[in-house]
């Protein structure tokens, strides 16, 4: 029988909790900003407690349910994770999970539960250069967000991440959440105006010393022409002007292009995420 989990609120209380002492501990969070909006949404649901707790987006339209599993650090080696692991596989059979940081102990649980990697995000970090001027404007045709760019900014995310699985699918909720976060300002959401929409735009999150680029698209169409590059140059103006010294970033581990534009710029390796996937053999 299906677990519907805790009710929203509290369920976002735990996981709220939760993610705070485990990113201490870890360095870390272990769960996404999607799956905590969607938390919030009433959209994903939670099982566990206030020692170990899972959030859970139950599959649709064929995709696999989605799954992220975190255990308090003052609790960890008495099995908490591995027993509500094996309750997730009984009740959801195949599934996906993401292991943020890949720590030893997710591995363990994953390869006994006979797991499989699937997918690989790494975390990358470089010093924020320093200013080339005392101005140090954005580069040139580069503003703050406006509100009434949002349509053009969905329309951009969707081209520049269609076989992205997260980011592809941004809807004008998931926007007005993010705004509504309290690391958000407009000022931190840089675009680059086309002919036609959005050509580019960069994101970033900060937090303290350490800000991050949170996403930077670019239009298909406009793929070679070096926007990249002038969307991570103003990247690092904002997070100069925000205070950060350190930039850190996601990246997918097969995405050779934008590799090879963080490591030009100075990125280097800080940490792995890892999907992995449970599908456990049936005779069908």
């Amino acid at each position: 029988m299906s677990d519907t989990g805790i009710d929203t609120a509290e369920a976002v209380r735990l996981a709220t909790e939760l993610g705070a002492a485990c990113t201490a501990a870890d360095g870390t969070p272990p769960f996404n900003d999607q799956a905590l909006v969607e938390l919030r949404r009433g959209e994903r649901r939670a099982i566990g407690d206030a020692e170990a707790l899972a959030i859970i987006a139950d599959g649709s339209d064929g995709a696999l349910p989605e799954v992220e599993l975190a255990v308090h650090p003052d609790r960890r080696g008495r099995g908490l994770g591995a027993g509500l692991a094996r309750r997730i596989a009984d009740e959801l059979g195949a599934f996906e999970a993401w292991a943020h940081g890949d720590l030893p102990a997710a591995t363990a649980i994953a390869e006994r539960l006979g797991m499989a990697r699937v997918r690989t995000l790494l975390q990358l970090r470089a010093p924020v250069p320093a200013a080339a001027t005392a101005a140090d404007p954005l580069p040139e045709g580069a503003r703050a967000f406006e509100p009434a760019d949002a349509s053009a900014l969905l329309a951009l995310n969707a081209a520049a991440f269609a076989e992205h699985p997260e980011q592809g699918r941004m809807s004008a909720d998931d926007l007005a959440a993010r705004r509504g976060e309290p690391w958000h300002d407009d000022a931190n959401l840089i675009v680059l105006p086309g002919d036609e929409g959005l050509d580019a735009f960069t994101w970033v999150k900060p937090d303290g010393e350490v800000a991050e680029l949170y996403v930077l698209g670019v239009s298909p169409d406009r793929q070679g022409a070096g926007l990249g590059r002038r969307m991570l140059d103003a990247t690092f103006v904002r997070m100069r002007a925000l205070g950060a010294e350190t930039a850190h970033l996601y990246v997918e581990g097969d995405n050779a292009p934008a590799l090879g534009l963080y490591r030009r710029a100075g990125f280097a390796q800080w940490a792995i995420d890892v999907r992995w996937r449970h599908a456990p053999f049936t005779d069908d």
